[in-house]
């Protein structure tokens, strides 16, 4: 396998877009990636989405966006592992570069979700759950994500207080992301007395309905070295694991297996454990997913998620800051193009491109990207070359 770089990012700035198409808002992404990489042509693309079809009406991604770069016939695969289509989209065009299969591969996200109604969003968001177990019987993911919340305070002693945190950090981090949907801080009391969704979730512990694209352009290591003056950032762990949709069928609720197990594979592969991390960019659709999350990858002790938080250990000016663009909390969460932004996050702290929201001396990042509530999670990991 080869060693493999991230050359070039692009996204474009997030939120309710209502005069830009599905197709416009990705082309913007992919052509700022190309640009930052300094190439006019990609050999392969991949595009993360998660359901195009229900959002849109429009599926066959992959033809269609290699037409709207003039980049037709070069291979264009859709990728859907629900709001980890993304991180898996990205995944695949690191394999494509590692195999030798190709040279210059083009890895996106997109989602255009505001052009429809509450309802028919909530309706294509269940779709990443067990329709027969779950969606049947009246579940929707925060009323899933709340579940595993009171699993987690009732095993752990985590309070909403630690989970307001979560929010309060992302939103302050948010806050200096000039791309990011919600750029307003919030306080504790905000948080947690803001308009009640799922107990003891709050509208302020969930992400938004967000439309945008993410892109970025996978080389070898070789010829990113000859592509730019900058110092190239390498790719140097990917793992992608899963776990049962329906959470009936878990062992424990307020644990995630597919991600300590991708985490692990990661881990091992990069040769290096989360002590060594400078960053991390994770999955915080719910503030209780960010909790859990950072157990999974061994930030926190199992149970700790919550304190941490609270702590100041994953803020911005913390040991581990934990998703120094606002996360999906802040930032957006337009689910095909999460998992691409993470990347494009890593790339720029790694370059040290992030102006007032740069974590100082970033030398390894983290990015951790999941579908449903776990059923699938990819994990990378990021060296400044």
């Amino acid at each position: 396998m080869r060693e493999v770089a991230v050359v070039g990012v692009g996204m474009n700035r997030w939120g309710e877009l209502w005069e830009q198409s599905h197709r416009r808002i990705w082309t913007e992404a992919a052509l700022e990636a190309l640009s930052d990489a300094g190439v006019d042509r990609v050999e392969a693309m991949y595009v993360g989405c998660m359901s195009g079809g229900l959002f849109t009406g429009q599926e066959h991604l992959g033809a269609l966006l290699a037409d709207e770069l003039a980049m037709g016939p070069i291979p264009g695969t859709r990728v859907e592992s629900a709001c980890a289509s993304g991180g898996l989209a990205f995944r695949q065009a690191y394999l494509a570069v590692a195999s030798g299969a190709h040279d210059v591969v083009l890895a996106t996200g997109v989602e255009k979700m505001t052009d429809v109604d509450g309802a028919a969003a909530t309706y294509a968001l269940s779709t990443a759950a067990d329709q027969e177990y779950e969606c049947y019987h009246g579940l929707t993911f925060p009323g899933l994500y709340a579940l595993m919340a009171r699993a987690h305070m009732h095993r752990y002693g985590t309070t909403e207080r630690q989970l307001a945190a979560v929010a309060v950090k992302n939103h302050r981090n948010g806050h200096r992301n000039p791309l990011a949907q919600y750029r307003d801080e919030v306080t504790l009391d905000q948080v947690m007395g803001a308009t009640m969704v799922a107990d003891p979730l709050t509208v302020l512990h969930c992400s938004p309905i967000t439309d945008g694209a993410a892109a970025a352009v996978l080389v070898p290591l070789d010829m990113a070295k000859r592509l730019s003056p900058r110092p190239p950032v390498r790719v140097v762990a990917s793992a992608h694991a899963t776990d049962t949709i329906a959470l009936h069928d878990r062992a424990d609720l307020a644990r995630l297996a597919s991600t300590e197990k991708a985490a692990e594979i990661a881990y091992r592969q990069a040769g290096i454990g989360p002590s060594d991390l400078s960053f991390a960019e994770v999955h915080d659709c719910f503030t209780i997913a960010e909790v859990m999350v950072v157990e999974a990858l061994g930030i926190a002790d199992r149970g700790k998620g919550g304190a941490l938080a609270e702590s100041g250990y994953t803020a911005l000016d913390g040991r581990l800051p934990v998703n120094p663009s606002g996360g999906l909390k802040s930032k957006g969460h337009p689910v095909g193009a999460t998992g691409v932004a993470q990347v494009r996050e890593a790339v720029m702290q790694l370059r040290g491109e992030c102006g007032d929201r740069q974590v100082k001396d970033a030398k390894w990042g983290l990015t951790q990207n999941m579908g449903g509530t776990g059923a699938s999670s990819v994990v990378h990991i990021f060296r400044r070359a």
